[in-house]
């Protein structure tokens, strides 16, 4: 790579996961930056001999290997209720803070519900364990009228928001909710009910320590525990960076979504809870993505069509602030990726225990501006080098390279027959013998995206940003980190 060009890759892509501790907005912090995958320079020279798909075999050492965990999947009911006042209806404008190891992504807005009291809705379908969900609340006449966050649990989580009498003058929301393991909407006995009082002042919202200055009376609702005196809340709520309770934090903020600060029924349209309602988060985020980022978030780019193939995959890692696009405004999709790419990408999405030594490579020096990242996903088991000193940065991936590096660092292994599932592509033959179990394990978990024939794996292809986004997001969707988004082009398996 020449002066120039690493001058222009510096100043476009050298980036990192930055996410600060929360201040005085209720906001998630950002990934503040983004890696737009700069197409290779194609006059680089490769720093090593051996093929791309040496880089991905097995290293003859014994390597620690570790069990791949999946995040355990969730999704809530929200009910509404006003034991003591005359609502007959309330607006819950309802977002997500989605959990990424001990940080939260951006606030995504989930759309405005116009709930009658005592109606539920179940929200499902790619939301996971330490998601906190976030409930603006408004009367009729679109006046704020309260606020509040809860976590989502293990299995089904069942959520009680409880109005005072008069929520207009006093805006105290309390939030009584746990664990629903059979989804009939009440909290499951001899399990953790959490039970706080939010208070919204000026426009400052104030998560107390304990009803001792709340008049109770009017909170009581049947099936509803006694009112503690000391609030019980999620661990993540009163420890760590993240923690909410006994501050006061603005409810609106600079940075937030553009649906997330007009009045409801204003920019998009209401949804109406009838009986059994019933959400799937990547409809909501779909449908809303436009108007529902945070500020400064491109999901959109100009040479990616609405009908695109990976339009959702790349609109959703855009949105996570994973990748990004070029300052033109395009996206370049059919633009190759290398390793120190790969690797960097690999970093921002997955967090996982180091199962290795990291190794000194003599073409990874530390200024490197992905020194880090290679390094780390190394130690987590992704990539292999077959005992060789150099890591090849620049060397562009193929499809077979983007697949097997995600199943050996994910750990994934075949529990079906492995000629029977490879046996979905027409080309099956041309994997190797020592990637066939790889393959077949990645695509036993629907991580396989094949586009434009779904039954050509074209493993020698040279991997372009909008597949290795595809796959990407595909082995994220294996790992319970993020929403489905059904696709034609995605291999799906029930063989055994």
């Amino acid at each position: 790579m020449n002066i120039s060009s690493l001058t222009y890759w510096h100043k476009l892509v050298i980036t990192s996961i930055v996410l600060l501790p929360i201040s005085s907005t209720l906001a998630a912090p950002s990934i503040s930056t983004t890696i737009p995958l700069k197409p290779s320079n194609s006059t680089e020279q490769l720093l090593s001999e051996k093929s791309s798909a040496e880089q991905v075999e097995t290293d003859s050492s014994k390597q620690e290997t570790e069990s791949s965990v999946k995040r355990e999947k969730s999704g809530f009911t929200l009910a509404i209720w006003q034991p003591g006042g005359n609502f007959s209806e309330v607006i819950a404008r309802v977002s997500m803070k989605g959990k990424h190891g001990e940080k939260y992504y951006q606030e995504r807005f989930l759309g405005d519900y116009r709930y009658k009291i005592k109606q539920q809705a179940k929200f499902v379908k790619g939301f996971k364990l330490g998601d906190r969900i976030v409930v603006r609340l408004y009367d009729t006449k679109n006046r704020f009228i309260g606020y509040t966050e809860f976590a989502c649990l293990p299995d089904h989580t069942a959520v009680n928001l409880i109005l005072s009498a008069n929520p207009t003058e006093y805006q105290v929301v309390r939030a009584f909710y746990g664990v629903d393991e059979n989804e009939d909407s009440i909290v499951d006995n001899d399990t953790t009910a959490y039970d706080y009082f939010t208070q919204v002042t000026n426009q400052k919202v104030n998560f107390l320590k304990s009803s001792e200055d709340i008049n109770i009376t009017q909170y009581q609702a049947a099936g509803f525990s006694k009112v503690a005196s000391t609030s019980v809340y999620p661990a993540s709520f009163s420890e760590g960076d993240f923690a909410l309770v006994g501050k006061s934090i603005s409810t609106f903020s600079s940075n937030l979504a553009k649906a997330l600060t007009v009045a409801p029924g204003s920019l998009v349209q209401l949804n109406e809870i009838k009986p059994k309602s019933n959400f799937e988060l990547s409809q909501l985020l779909s449908k809303y993505r436009q108007v529902g980022v945070a500020k400064g978030i491109q999901t959109s780019f100009s040479d990616i069509s609405k009908d695109y193939w990976a339009k959702d995959y790349i609109a959703e890692l855009a949105a996570m602030e994973i990748i990004g696009g070029f300052p033109d405004g395009s996206f370049r999709p059919n633009a190759p990726v290398t390793r120190a790419e790969f690797a960097k990408l690999l970093q921002q999405v997955f967090i996982k225990s180091k199962v290795r030594p990291a190794i000194a490579f003599r073409d990874i020096p530390r200024r490197h501006w992905a020194y880090d990242a290679i390094r780390e996903t190394y130690e987590m088991g992704f990539f292999t080098t077959l005992g060789s000193k150099y890591f090849n940065p620049t060397q562009k991936l193929t499809r077979l390279d983007v697949l097997i590096t995600l199943a050996k660092g994910l750990n994934y292994q075949p529990t079906g027959s492995v000629n029977k599932i490879l046996s979905i592509y027409n080309d099956a033959s041309s994997i190797r013998g020592e990637h066939r179990d790889l393959i077949a394990a990645i695509t036993e978990n629907g991580v396989v995206v094949n586009y434009p024939n779904i039954k050509l794996l074209n493993g020698k292809k040279v991997a372009t940003r909008v597949e290795v986004c595809a796959l990407l997001y595909r082995a994220m969707v294996s790992a319970g980190e993020v929403a489905d988004f059904d696709s034609k082009y995605t291999i799906k398996t029930t063989l055994k």
